[in-house]
């Protein structure tokens, strides 16, 4: 592991993020950020974010006992935890004093939820009028449902991702199904960084803060993309497909002698590829799989005949023939196997970050290599409060004993 203190400046190493987020749409955006550069300091209630307890599985602390959750650690390294209690005013006024050194402020309060507390939009950009304040909510800011909470879950199925989901009628196991990761979430997170990013770039040009509306429901509308798109343009219900793919045949899981393949044919060289290699040239002759049109259109009678000829066939040979031929496939991997894939290791997706404890945390590589500001992995997700003491002396100057007595008094 790299020391944190030889590691390169991110190229958002100017900015100071105040994550005043929990759970996972907001962390998620608040950890791009961290991965990126940015300064980070997560703000909790004394109980910590929910997420810390949403297990098994959990790390051992320094004694062998269960501490933080797994699933915290996924969205939370490159942050500083502090714990500020809010609800009290001495905790309030110490937030709006830290927003006001923030370049950024990161929530996912209900509608309204931390206007009681002077830590809205409104009332911090009047004492930070650059302050980028970017809110996360199910629903958003307006419309009808805005008063709701919306966790991923209930996203998933109102905003049409579970309607084209799972097995197709008729089927066996078939009904509306959830996607296997809170998709909502992570989609949301990353239009959330995105849009921040963007506002960073408009201040910079103009010297003004601006308030983000971004919610779950939203996001995953526009993540509908082609299956939105085939309604919006051509009236086009879209169905539970199970594996298939509405728009190009064929693209699906197929049965293989032990397992599973899947084979994914872009456009219709890739598919007269295919049928040389499973040496049925005559399917790509047939005049009505020679378009992708036509094979979307026959796709039954396709699949049955690609179905045959696959289930006879082992798994590798399968992958090796059709690799040769240069035809998308791949075999479908557990998350181990998926970790001990060659590829995975080339490209370095597992990172280790350790804890002043010694605790070693295990975690995901940033996913975008930039050339010039890579993404940097200087700090594992802190225990709750670790930094509270260093983060309050550092943005506002208060020395030990100020930090003593707020804890004294229950506000840190």
């Amino acid at each position: 592991m790299t020391p944190p203190s030889s590691l390169p400046a991110g190229a958002l190493s100017h900015l100071r993020v105040l994550d005043l987020s929990r759970v996972l749409a907001g962390p998620w955006a608040s950890q791009i950020l961290g991965d990126l550069g940015a300064d980070v300091v997560k703000v909790e209630a004394p109980n910590g974010d929910d997420t810390r307890t949403w297990g098994p599985p959990f790390i051992p602390d320094a004694d062998g006992n269960p501490g933080d959750a797994a699933y915290f650690t996924a969205c939370n390294r490159n942050k500083k935890s502090i714990t500020i209690d809010f609800a009290k005013p001495e905790g309030a006024e110490l937030v709006r004093r830290m927003a006001a050194e923030a370049d950024i402020v990161v929530e996912n309060f209900k509608v309204g939820g931390l206007k009681r507390y002077g830590l809205d939009y409104e009332s911090l950009s009047a004492i930070n009028p650059a302050l980028i304040y970017c809110s996360v909510t199910g629903f958003g800011q307006t419309g009808p449902y805005s008063h709701r909470a919306g966790y991923d879950f209930l996203i998933q199925g109102m905003a049409g991702l579970m309607s084209i989901t799972g097995q197709p009628d008729g089927q066996p196991g078939a009904e509306p199904m959830k996607v296997g990761v809170a998709t909502c979430d992570l989609f949301t997170g990353m239009y959330a960084a995105v849009s921040i990013l963007a506002a960073v770039t408009h201040r910079a040009r103009t010297g003004i803060g601006q308030h983000i509306d971004c919610s779950l429901f939203d996001s995953q509308v526009a993540m509908l993309a082609n299956q939105a798109a085939n309604w919006l343009v051509g009236d086009f219900v879209p169905k539970r497909m199970g594996n298939s793919h509405p728009n190009v045949v064929p693209y699906r899981v197929f049965p293989c002698a032990d397992g599973h393949v899947i084979v994914a044919c872009g456009n219709d060289g890739q598919f007269q590829k295919l049928c040389l290699a499973l040496g049925r040239p005559d399917l790509a002759q047939d005049a009505r799989f020679k378009t992708n049109a036509g094979r979307v259109a026959d796709r039954v009678e396709l699949e049955e005949t690609l179905t045959q000829i696959l289930s006879a066939r082992p798994q590798r040979d399968i992958i090796a023939a059709l690799e040769q031929a240069q035809v998308p496939c791949g075999p479908i991997n557990t998350v181990p196997d998926v970790f001990a894939d060659p590829h995975s290791l080339a490209r370095g997706l597992r990172v280790e970050l350790e804890r002043p404890d010694g605790t070693v945390l295990p975690g995901v590589a940033f996913p975008a290599r930039l050339s010039q500001t890579p993404a940097t992995y200087r700090s594992a997700p802190s225990p709750l409060g670790a930094d509270t003491g260093a983060v309050l002396e550092n943005w506002l100057g208060l020395d030990a004993d100020a930090v003593a007595q707020l804890k004294r008094d229950g506000i840190v």
